[in-house]
């Protein structure tokens, strides 16, 4: 049934290292490989069970035209992809997720740390005929801390709204903790904005954004409403800006304890490997038919 959001199953028999080689050899930028996996993963609701990666529904009304997604960019990945799983004759939901999977490993190989991304085949491509394009409406983020976005300012605090998609994603503090530093490094934010990108070396999987947060050689002044710059206590000089989110994961004593954590000076592979956990299991959040085979 229509509400059910129905998803046909997709190959699970074809050559994963061929998909990616082609891949790793498109126009596609690091950023555009992980943002595109990661905003079509972001969907899942633990609390009924929709959205996700499976169906890549992404391409189709309506997610293809939220603000969230970015739809020009969007639009640019989705035909590269499309090309690459039509080559392949695969889906396109298991080439958006091994697309980022593909510059996770790039990325963290650069940073010195050799990893594979698990990956399980299978996922279908969903029809426009099999999506109810007015209840996926309700699964619009107005708000993703992960990528530093708001669509706009509400009462609620940003990082209270960071929490609330964690916990529908399914995430504990230590995951939510190690996908947002993450994905700061690999610079993913909206609209490629700076805030919270403590790194000068921007693609690489490093654990600079919780070294550089708990670093006491900066301090914290608040520019805006939801704006602070990190200023070099010795020379004034501004390092980089950032968000309350941001922030949050210095200023809160819990998330500071994780921050410190992945911030020691041989925590770098621990924090690779950590995340590489936490993305499979956003990208995997919404297989039930992993479940059912387990």
């Amino acid at each position: 049934m229509i509400w059910q959001d129905p998803v046909p199953a997709g190959r699970t028999d074809y050559d994963v290292a061929a998909v990616k080689a082609d891949i790793a050899n498109s126009d596609l930028t690091l950023a555009e490989k992980v943002t595109t996996a990661w905003d079509s993963a972001r969907t899942y609701r633990q609390s009924d069970k929709r959205g996700g990666a499976n169906g890549a529904r992404i391409r189709l009304a309506p997610q293809k035209d939220w603000q969230g997604n970015e739809p020009e960019r969007l639009a640019k990945v989705v035909n590269v992809l499309s090309n690459i799983a039509q080559k392949h004759q695969i889906s396109l939901a298991d080439t958006i997720v091994l697309a980022g999977n593909q510059g996770i490993e790039e990325a963290a190989k650069a940073a010195g740390v050799v990893v594979d991304v698990p990956f399980a085949p299978g996922r279908g491509d969903a029809t426009l005929e099999h999506t109810d394009v007015d209840s996926f409406e309700v699964l619009e983020p107005v708000a993703d801390g992960f990528r530093n976005w708001l669509k706009k300012d509400y009462n609620v605090q940003p990082e209270e709204l960071l929490l609330d998609r964690a916990q529908l994603m399914g995430l504990t503090a230590p995951e939510m903790t190690v996908l947002l530093g993450g994905m700061r490094v690999l610079g993913t934010n909206y609209g490629s904005a700076p805030e919270g990108v403590f790194t000068d070396r921007v693609g690489e999987l490093s654990h600079d954004f919780f070294v550089n947060l708990t670093d006491m050689a900066y301090q914290w002044k608040p520019v805006g409403r939801n704006r602070y710059e990190i200023i070099e206590r010795n020379s004034g000089a501004v390092k980089w800006t950032a968000s309350r989110v941001d922030l949050v994961f210095g200023s809160n004593a819990i998330l500071r304890a994780y921050a410190e954590f992945y911030a020691q000076d041989d925590n770098q592979t621990k924090f690779v490997h950590d995340f590489v956990a936490a993305w499979v299991k956003v990208m995997n959040a919404d297989r039930f038919d992993l479940v059912a085979k387990q």
